[in-house]
C-alpha cells in the first residue's frame, strides 16, 4: 500500500492521541529510514532518544534473534539467567546497588515515586498518607494520572481529573525554590536534567549540584528522570554526570532497550529499593529475559563503540556549525539554540509561525525532527551519527530555517 492509503487506514481506526508528520515508514538501518514508497530520510528525532544505538544495530540484533530462540518470558514468579547480569552489569556501569527493573519510562517514574514514598514513611518517620514530592513547572514525566497531577500542561491534565494528592511544583532551574518547597514531609524532588518535552531546557550551570546539596542537607531523596538524557544522549553516561552528581534514585529508560523493546528500571542503594518486599511492587513483563538480553547488550555497546563520546564531539560540532551558518545570514526566524550533546533545540521567534511548518518542511527534504512546545525544533540524531552526515542535515536545516 501507498503512504496516502496507510494514512486513510489509521485516521479512520486509529485514537487521534498523536499529530504525527505523514511519512511512513516501513523499514530503517542506521541513522536512516525508507518510507513505503522507497525514500529515505534522516531519523533526527531517534523516538525521542530511545534509538541511541541507530535502528537495528546488528549486535542488538543478533542478540535480540539468539533470545527469541531460547526463552522470551518467565514472569517474575520464576527466575531466568539474563536479568541477575543485567543487575550486575548496569550496576556495576552507574555505581548504583540495586535495580529495579520496568517496561516503559512512566513505570519507572512510578516506581520511584512509590519507592520514594515508602522510604519518607520507613525511613525518614514521615506520618503515614502525608509525605510530599516536589516536582517542577513544565516537567515531562509520562502520562499516568498520578504523573500528569504534577505536570503544568493543561493539554495532558484537561478532562482527566480527580488527581493524586502529595505533590508540589515549583519553577525549573531555581535551586532557592526548592529549599523555600521543602517541608518535614518531603520525601523527593523529581527533576529532569534537562527538560525534553518542555523544548531541550538547560537549567543553569551548577543547578543539579545545587539541588543536590539542597536535598542531601534535609533528608530529601533526588530523584533524576534521565529516560531521555541518559545513557549518552549528553555527552556523557548521564545528564547528572555533567554536575558530578550521583542521585539518590535515577530513572531510566529508552534507550536501554537499544530500540528493540520497551526496558526501563529504578537505580538506587539498597536502603531505597530495599524499601520493597515480595507483593508491595511488580511488573508481569519487567525483568523478563528478552528485555534483560536487549538491555545488557545495549549498555555494551555504548561503552564499547564510544558512543557516549561521539555524542559528545559530534554534539558540539552540530551546535557549533549550526550557530555559525545561522549566524552568516540575517535569520529572521531562530531567536537561540540550547542543548548538550546531540540534545539539541532550535528556539524560534514567536513570529516565526511555529515549529510545525519548519518540520514539514524538513520533512520534504528528507530529514524528520519533531517540534515541541509550539516554538522548539528538537534535533536528536542517534548517537552514531558522523560528522558527514551532519554537514549534509546542516544544509537543509539552513535552507529551511531562512524560509519565508
Amino acid at each position: 500500500m501507498d503512504s496516502k492509503t496507510l494514512i486513510k487506514i489509521e485516521d479512520q481506526y486509529g485514537a487521534h492521541n498523536y499529530h504525527p508528520l505523514n511519512v511512513v515508514i516501513e523499514r530503517a538501518e542506521g541513522v536512516w529510514v525508507y518510507d513505503v514508497e522507497g525514500n529515505r530520510y534522516l531519523d533526527a528525532l531517534s523516538a525521542y532518544s530511545a534509538l541511541n544505538h541507530g535502528h537495528l544495530h546488528p549486535r542488538l540484533v543478533q542478540v535480540v534473534t539468539d533470545q527469541l530462540q531460547r526463552l522470551t518470558l518467565t514472569s517474575r514468579a520464576f527466575r531466568n539467567d539474563q536479568l541477575p547480569l543485567l543487575y550486575k552489569e548496569l550496576c556495576e556501569l552507574t555505581g548504583y546497588e540495586m535495580c529495579l527493573p520496568m517496561n516503559t519510562g512512566a513505570e519507572a517514574v512510578e516506581t520511584a515515586l512509590k519507592a520514594a514514598r515508602k522510604w519518607a514513611y520507613d525511613k525518614k518517620g514521615v506520618p503515614d498518607g502525608e509525605a510530599e514530592i516536589i516536582a517542577c513547572e513544565n516537567n515531562f514525566h509520562g502520562r499516568t494520572i498520578t504523573i500528569i497531577t504534577f505536570s503544568t500542561e493543561s493539554l495532558y491534565r484537561d478532562g482527566f481529573g480527580p488527581f493524586t494528592p502529595g505533590f508540589v511544583t515549583i519553577p525549573y532551574g531555581d535551586a532557592d525554590a526548592l529549599e523555600a518547597a521543602i517541608t518535614p514531609n518531603t520525601a523527593a524532588f523529581l527533576v529532569e536534567p534537562i527538560q525534553g518535552e518542555a523544548g531541550v531546557v538547560v537549567p543553569p550551570d551548577g543547578y543539579i549540584r545545587q539541588v543536590s546539596d539542597i536535598c542531601a542537607r534535609h533528608n530529601v531523596l533526588l530523584l533524576a528522570d534521565e529516560i531521555q538524557t541518559g545513557l549518552g544522549r549528553t555527552g556523557k553516561l548521564f545528564a547528572c554526570d555533567h554536575d558530578n552528581v550521583h542521585p539518590d534514585i535515577m530513572i531510566v529508560g529508552k534507550a536501554l532497550g537499544g530500540g528493540m523493546y520497551p526496558v526501563s528500571g529504578v537505580l538506587a542503594s539498597k536502603e531505597i529499593l530495599g524499601v520493597f518486599e515480595p507483593g508491595t511492587h511488580g511488573s508481569t513483563f519487567g525483568g523478563n529475559p528478552l528485555g534483560a538480553a536487549v538491555a545488557r547488550e545495549a549498555i555494551k555497546v555504548l561503552v564499547e563503540e564510544g558512543l557516549i563520546e561521539n555524542s559528545a564531539r559530534m554534539g558540539e560540532y552540530f551546535q557549533t556549525e549550526l550557530k555559525e551558518r545561522l549566524a552568516q545570514t540575517p535569520n529572521p526566524h531562530v531567536d537561540h539554540i540550547r542543548g548538550k550533546g546531540l540534545f539539541v533545540g532550535v528556539v524560534l521567534k514567536k513570529e516565526a509561525g511555529g515549529a510545525r511548518r519548519f518540520c514539514e518542511a524538513l520533512e520534504k527534504r528528507r530529514v524528520l525532527c519533531k517540534e515541541t512546545h509550539e516554538d522548539v525544533i528538537r534535533f536528536a540524531p542517534p548517537l552514531i551519527i558522523d560528522q558527514e552526515t551532519i554537514d549534509w542535515t546542516l544544509e537543509h536545516i539552513i535552507q529551511v530555517l531562512n524560509m519565508s
